[in-house]
């Protein structure tokens, strides 16, 4: 049986990218709703919920841009020069939140300058990533076999509203995981943020999802046209039952519900992604197989990734094991 290790690829960098959403998701929404906690023991307790966690997050993202570079080299020749400002953006806000994380325990005396530096470099690294996707989303101009577009071709009206989607839903996913993780006065103000953030964010879901089709025509086709509509309704389908299902983990006041609820949420964002770009990874003009380098590079890559990516996950699920349960007083510090 041949295997198409394009499509392998393809997977691979799609499951990188969603893992970093799920990873670090939370943890940037933790930041972003920062200023709405209480100073002091409330805000403690909310880094100390991510502290054992936080620095391995990243990995995925590395596995991502890595992947991409490696196993799409035109994709990642032409995507990258269209998309540096958010790109430096991103990697600056994560710098300064990480900084600002280590900053807030080793320098008490300066503590509200570092509670700011890590609610913007997580605003600014959570609005770049949603930029970033928006700008390809949207499309990118090509001549030949490079970008052919301006420095400022990627900000327009979509892709801020993503920006600030990414925002919204990133801050619920933060909200849901204190919820998961906390109790007593933390997780009552967690959970009156998720009712703020929740209609938020599907609002945002839904504005981008309306105006997505009318960027290309082929979108419109993918998503209307029959027969692709009796897969793609599916869609929308789905995420009206996980809507009614995180209303009633929020208004029962569940636990684990809400989180993984929200996470569901994004996944069926990642599917509709994958619905309206595949198999295009510059939409419109290099498919997967035009951007992929030669085959046996590939397998080459295959074989370590084999072993990296179950070491990966295996210490990653490790870590959120051993610091599984409900955050004390005490916290990891």
């Amino acid at each position: 049986m041949n295997i198409d290790l394009t499509i392998v690829w393809a997977f691979i960098i799609a499951f990188a990218v969603f893992a970093y959403v799920v990873m670090d998701g939370f943890d940037l929404g933790i930041g972003i709703i920062f200023p709405a906690l209480g100073r002091g023991a409330e805000r403690d307790k909310a880094m100390n919920t991510v502290a054992p966690v936080w620095d391995g997050n990243e990995t995925w993202l590395v596995l991502g841009g890595g992947g991409l570079l490696a196993a799409f080299p035109l994709a990642y020749a032409i995507i990258l020069p269209a998309i540096y400002p958010p790109i430096i953006a991103m990697l600056l806000g994560l710098v300064l939140r990480g900084v600002a994380f280590e900053g807030r325990w080793r320098d008490p005396n300066h503590q509200p300058f570092w509670d700011f530096s890590f609610t913007a470099g997580s605003f600014v690294a959570a609005f770049a990533q949603g930029v970033t996707l928006g700008a390809l989303l949207q499309g990118v101009e090509v001549e030949g076999r490079a970008y052919a577009g301006g420095w400022l071709d990627w900000l327009s009206l979509y892709s801020v509203l993503t920006g600030v989607g990414t925002v919204i839903g990133y801050g619920l996913l933060g909200s849901t995981w204190l919820i998961m993780k906390t109790e007593g006065v933390v997780q009552d103000h967690a959970f009156r943020m998720s009712w703020k953030l929740f209609p938020a964010t599907l609002l945002a879901l839904g504005a981008v999802s309306l105006y997505t089709p009318f960027l290309e025509g082929e979108y419109w086709n993918r998503w209307f046209t029959f027969p692709n509509v009796l897969f793609s309704a599916q869609v929308p389908v789905l995420v009206a039952l996980i809507t009614f299902l995180l209303y009633r983990a929020l208004k029962l006041r569940r636990d684990y519900a809400p989180f993984l609820l929200t996470l569901a949420l994004f996944l069926l964002g990642m599917i509709g992604l994958g619905i309206s770009m595949f198999p295009y990874v510059v939409p419109d003009e290099i498919t997967i197989w035009d951007a992929a380098t030669h085959p046996s590079s590939q397998m080459f890559m295959l074989v370590g990734t084999l072993f990296i990516v179950p070491l990966i996950i295996g210490y990653t699920g490790w870590a959120y094991w051993v610091f599984r349960g409900k955050v004390g007083d005490e916290g990891y510090h």
